[in-house]
């Protein structure tokens, strides 16, 4: 593949691309930059308060809230990869990107949707435990447990970005310069190849299958034994008290799946590449901001530990 992408890379002669972006509308480019500034300004606030608050609070080093702080961490980096330089090329008169930042932007985004889709699996295997498994939850998901399932997701959303990547890297890009989009998206960037992309293409749809499908099977089984396990609870305030621990985590799977199954589920054509960045905003900005609100609005140890920190500056100020 290192060889083939060597050969390729010299007959390439495209050495940057020209995002299309979302409009062409000088007012509205300033409109929306406006609105995603907002946005981007909430997420970082949003996600790094919740790290911050998370590994500050002694009370909020349990395993449920170590899985939440990586959830936040990675909804940063996610919005980190797109958001700053959707917001340079709504100001910008040259809204391009070079070959290799093209590259690493499409790197990070596929490693973190499958970091993110996995960590979502990890959480709901946890709610399944501290429920259905309540006397050895203490003993099962300990800190070495904690860490090894927290790594394997980074782990192995970092090679399948890797490799998916490569693939990418592999075509030759000697035409068309133009990605019709906001961010490097794989399917936008590998139409302007001029090499044979049927490989990458099948590579693309089965990987981005399969493990779409795999995490939400896990999810989705981690939920019919929690569900069971909650009808065996006989006290109506035990059954609320068990339910409502995974309202939020239910919250966030369903934003998320629903908005990635519409995303690789639309049918090829020209309104469905424009109807995919409106999912893709969506996906890439507007969800990493929601998480921090979905899991703190309903949580009341996020609130009390919250109200306890703020208190705290205010007295050493």
């Amino acid at each position: 593949l290192l060889m083939k992408a060597r050969m390729l890379r010299n007959f390439s002669m495209v050495t940057e691309f020209v995002f299309l972006g979302l409009t062409d509308l000088r007012e509205l480019e300033i409109l929306c930059f406006l609105v995603f500034l907002a946005v981007y300004v909430v997420t970082v606030v949003g996600n790094g308060g919740m790290v911050d608050l998370i590994l500050a609070t002694a009370r909020l080093h349990t395993p449920m809230y170590f899985f939440l702080c990586h959830l936040s961490l990675v909804d940063l980096c996610f919005s980190s990869n797109v958001t700053p330089k959707m917001l340079e090329v709504f100001l910008s008169d040259r809204k391009t990107i070079s070959y290799p930042a093209c590259l690493a932007q499409c790197y990070f985004f596929i490693s973190l949707a499958h970091v993110e889709m996995y960590l979502l699996a990890v959480m709901a295997f946890d709610r399944y435990m501290a429920i259905g498994c309540p006397l050895l939850y203490g003993s099962k998901m300990s800190k070495h447990m904690c860490t090894a399932l927290v790594l394997w997701p980074y782990v192995y959303g970092g090679l399948t970005g890797l490799m998916e990547t490569m693939w990418t890297y592999s075509l030759a890009f000697c035409g068309p310069n133009e990605i019709n989009h906001f961010y490097c998206a794989d399917p936008r960037l590998i139409k302007l190849a001029c090499s044979d992309t049927s490989k990458k293409e099948m590579s693309m749809f089965v990987v981005a299958g399969c493990n779409l499908s795999f995490s939400l099977f896990i999810i989705l089984l981690s939920y019919l034994y929690i569900f069971r396990a909650i009808l065996r609870i006989h006290s109506t305030a035990g059954r609320r008290k068990a339910f409502s621990t995974c309202v939020s985590h239910m919250t966030a799977v369903t934003i998320f799946y629903v908005t990635l199954f519409v995303m690789y589920l639309r049918p090829p054509s020209e309104e469905s590449v424009e109807q995919g960045k409106t999912v893709a905003v969506f996906y890439t900005t507007v969800i990493p901001m929601l998480n921090p609100m979905i899991y703190s609005l309903r949580n009341k140890e996020v609130k009390e530990a919250l109200v306890n920190q703020l208190s705290r500056k205010k007295t050493f100020s």
